[in-house]
């Protein structure tokens, strides 16, 4: 239910921005609002909490965002929390910001390596997934997890390219255990 409230609010935002050209501006602001509300835990509880009116959220809401948010993003907000779904804020945030990064060609990445990698490492596996996907440029976060003992984990959206030391050690205890 969540994801569907997720597209549903944050395919309106993105279609708006996308028509009005504020896919940057937007994207900014949403990068923003998402570090305000998981900075925040009250906000975020006032704005769920049962016993407090909608008028007063919303006034809350305007207070604090208004003139420092497009219309676009205000009146994402406003109909969130007027429609009770206060709580799939962040959700939203981050479905969108994740469609306008697709959007612009912005590849996200989750690489683990058993060591740290050195920065010429990281311009090396950064380039070759730009070579290979259809994206302009990645953001990458790495993760050091000695237990794969060598090679690397890449994670993209739903593909996983698994080159580990530990993962082809468990293929061939399978093929070994099988023959």
């Amino acid at each position: 239910m969540a994801k569907q409230v997720n597209s549903t609010y944050g395919d309106a935002l993105f279609e708006l921005a996308v028509e009005q050209q504020q896919v940057d501006s937007i994207l900014e602001e949403l990068n923003a609002l998402l570090q305000v509300l998981n900075e925040n835990e009250d906000l975020v509880q006032l704005l769920v909490h049962p016993e407090v009116l909608k008028e007063d959220k919303l006034k809350m809401i305007q207070n604090i965002f208004q003139g420092r948010v497009s219309d676009a993003v205000m009146g994402t907000l406003l109909i969130v929390v007027k429609n009770d779904r206060s709580s799939e804020l962040p959700g939203i945030c981050e479905y969108v910001i994740g469609k306008m990064k697709e959007y612009k060609k912005i590849g996200i990445a989750s690489v683990t390596s058993a060591i740290e990698l050195k920065p010429e490492q990281k311009a090396k596996i950064e380039q070759k997934l730009i070579d290979t996907t259809e994206y302009q440029s990645m953001e990458i976060n790495y993760v050091v997890d000695a237990s794969i003992i060598g090679g690397l984990i890449i994670r993209i959206a739903d593909r996983v390219v698994d080159s580990s030391i530990k993962r082809q050690l468990e293929r061939m205890s399978a093929t070994l255990s099988q023959g």
